[in-house]
Formats: structure tokens, C-alpha cells, sequence
């Protein structure tokens, strides 16, 4: 059995099993504080002390990856209030006395759509995901790309869109990020608090897609994946008929903003297999918990 925790930056999940059709004693608590939030995960999770071999912990950041580092395991500077410096490994593996995979939320459930979802097979792609922030992760050789630190898609530079109500983006360190564009305190502050991208009309999601297409085609020109696959409540959130529209939508505007280069027909007439919804859904954050575990009881091993 293995144990799970994804931290997103509103809920945390927590879980135990082994995989999509082996996920249990799931619980969702509110990301408020680091000591209540660890506090009721880890309490969980020791219920099932004895049983757990590893457990995987799929995070927001960022993040210190670096296991050779001081601050391993610790969150890095971040606009969640209280959350800076927080341990996310130590509190568990000195609870439950097993070992405990680390990385970003993306990540994690890159590797669940690698190993269960829509990127089965595939020996590179990229996973974004658009929602509270955007963020988003390169799988490569069928392990997440690092370097420095881990990738943080969300902040890359896009020209502000003419005609969008938004002079300046809303992230706090920079002007014109993606997420500052696109992410829910951007839809927000447009068009009122609480506004979903699934109650949006066509004018208003249109904007919405050039952005996330606007960062898709920055990621096809730099890392050239396989596939990008898209997930988050952005483009998820609402049901099928939502996603579907924001697919079109982001499609149709990755092609023009790229016209035509590169000249691959994957970015052209079969740009609907190219740029896909995340499969796993809700649960990829959870499952990618479920693969770092894994893979890190793998390497004890």
C-alpha cells in the first residue's frame, strides 16, 4: 500500500492504494495553515501505520528538489500566505518511519497520465495546468525535467492581448506572466469574484484560450513534446461540453499564433491529437502522489 498527499493551493487530498482502481480512505482538507493541514494529513495517513511502504507527496512550489540541499524538502518563496520554508517530507517520514517521495503538483500528475492516462506511451510531453495558478511540468525519457529547480511554466513572459480589461497581470512578482493572465484571480478580476471559465461567454473565453495558447506554443518551441496536455479547473471545470470548448478554442489559436511554423502536422490538421485534455481528471494530482511513491520505494529498493 502506498500513501499519498497532493497539495494544491486551495485543498489538500490525501489518499492510500495503488492506482486509479485501487484509491481509498481519501480525505480533503482545506490548505490553510502548514501545522493544521500536515497536521490532519499526517494524522490520517498513521492510521495506516504499518501497512504504507512509501508515500508521494505532489506539492505546489516551488519547491527544493535538491536532496543534497539544506532546504530539501521545504517549500520555497511563495504567494500562499504562511506556506514559505514549510517542511513537506520531514513531519511524514518521521510520523510513519517510511520512505517519502517530493515534487510539484505538475509533476506528479504528469507521471499519473504517463503511467495511466493520455500520455501512455510516450517518451516526452508536457502537462500544464490551468486553475488556481498555472503550472506545468516536461516528462523526458519518462522522468520530469529538472535542472536549477523544476520548471515553473506558469511565469513565463506573454504580451498583454489587446483589448483585455486587465492593464497588468496578477501575479505578484511579475507584470505580464502567464498565470498573471489566466489563472482564476486573473478571470476574477475581470469579470467578478466567484466567476467560473465554464460561465464565461465566447468573447470572454476566447481571451481566456489565446493565453493558454499563447504559453502552449512557448513550450512547443522550446521543449518540442509529443503531446501538451491540458488539465486544471480552467479547462476541465465545468464538464465536458466546457472542456471541449476551451479545447476548440486553444487549438484553433495555437495553430494561428504559430502560422504555420514549425511544419509539422501535428501543429496543423491533427492538432486535436496534439493538444489534449488530461484524462485522469480530479484525481491526477492524487494518482501522480501514488507513481512518486512508487517510484521512490523503487529506488530503496
Amino acid at each position: 500500500m502506498l500513501g499519498s498527499i497532493e497539495t494544491g493551493g486551495t485543498k489538500t487530498v490525501c489518499a492510500v492504494g495503488s492506482g486509479p482502481s485501487d484509491l481509498r480512505d481519501r480525505l480533503t482538507v482545506a490548505t490553510t495553515t502548514p501545522a493544521k493541514t500536515l497536521g490532519a494529513v499526517v494524522a490520517h495517513l498513521e492510521r495506516h501505520r504499518g501497512e504504507l511502504a512509501a508515500v508521494g507527496v505532489a506539492a505546489f512550489g516551488p519547491l527544493d528538489l535538491d536532496r543534497r540541499s539544506p532546504g530539501y524538502g521545504r517549500i520555497m518563496r511563495t504567494p500562499k500566505p504562511g506556506w514559505e520554508g514549510a517542511d513537506l517530507v520531514g513531519p511524514l517520514a518521521r510520523a510513519l518511519g517510511v520512505p517519502v517521495a517530493l515534487d510539484t503538483d505538475v509533476n506528479g500528475a504528469a507521471l499519473a497520465e504517463a503511467r495511466w492516462g493520455v500520455a501512455q506511451g510516450l517518451d516526452t510531453f508536457a502537462y500544464v495546468t490551468v486553475g488556481t495558478g498555472v503550472g506545468g511540468g516536461c516528462v523526458h525519457a519518462g522522468t520530469p525535467l529538472r535542472g536549477l529547480m523544476h520548471p515553473e511554466m506558469g511565469h513565463v513572459r506573454l504580451p498583454r492581448r489587446d483589448g483585455d480589461p486587465l492593464e497588468r497581470g496578477t501575479c505578484p512578482f511579475h507584470a505580464d506572466c502567464w498565470e498573471g493572465w489566466v489563472a482564476k484571480r486573473a478571470l476574477e478580476r475581470r469579470w467578478g469574484a466567484g466567476v467560473q471559465a465554464s460561465d464565461l461567454g465566447d468573447r470572454e473565453l476566447e481571451l481566456v484560450a489565446h493565453y493558454i495558447a499563447a504559453g502552449v506554443i512557448d513550450i512547443v518551441c522550446v521543449l518540442s513534446p509529443l503531446r501538451v496536455v491540458l488539465g486544471g479547473g480552467i479547462v476541465l471545470g465545468g464538464g465536458e461540453p466546457h472542456r471541449d470548448r476551451v479545447l476548440a478554442l486553444v487549438r484553433a489559436e495555437v495553430v494561428a499564433l504559430l502560422g504555420g511554423y514549425p511544419p509539422h502536422p501535428e501543429l496543423g490538421e491533427h492538432i486535436d491529437r496534439y493538444v489534449v485534455a488530461a484524462e485522469l481528471g480530479a484525481d491526477a494530482g492524487v494518482l501522480g502522489g501514488i507513481e512518486l511513491a512508487r517510484r521512490r520505494l523503487a529506488e530503496v529498493w
